[in-house]
């Protein structure tokens, strides 16, 4: 197999590792939150917001990394441009993308320190439910900038293909 063969697989599978732990973690973390509010359990949203915090920092942060220059690479080797309506929206989604998810990683470390200074689900404080209410949306907006640029993979639509 060829280099460009293992950097395309790798590409792909960076991007499924990216969609993977945000879908994961935002379903694993809403309903550990819910099941949390409805339950009292302070200790079950304690290992949920800290697996949260794992896996974002050992899957989904190289992940993106690695994203970001393989995509550049696989670009210069296509003879894409750099500046196209294409590439431009591509960009153009993962810096939306990028500009949600860094506040939803310090969110979900301050969510994950504040449940572990509570001493009770009603110690938490109105900030923290605000907080994660935050963490939602800028994950949704961010999900959806990564849907978009699945697409766009995917598609490559002629009038942005260059």
């Amino acid at each position: 197999m060829n280099a460009m063969l293992w950097l395309k697989a790798a590409h792909v599978l960076s991007a499924a590792i990216i969609f993977g732990t945000g879908l994961g973690i935002a379903f694993f973390t809403w309903f550990g939150y819910r099941s949390a509010m409805r339950d009292g359990s302070l200790e079950a949203l304690r290992s949920t917001l800290r697996l949260t915090v794992v896996a974002d920092a050992w899957l989904t942060v190289p992940a993106v990394v690695f994203q970001m220059v393989s995509g550049l690479l696989l670009m210069d080797a296509h003879g894409w441009p750099l500046v196209s309506a294409w590439s431009i929206a591509v960009w153009s989604l993962f810096a939306v993308a990028g500009a949600c998810w860094l506040p939803v990683l310090l969110i979900q470390g301050e969510l994950a320190r504040e449940s572990r200074e509570a001493a009770s689900i009603a110690a938490l404080e109105q900030d923290f439910h605000h907080m994660f209410r935050w963490w939602f949306a800028l994950g949704t907006v961010a999900f959806a900038a990564v849907i978009a640029i699945y697409w766009l993979m995917v598609a490559k639509p002629l009038s942005l293909a260059g």
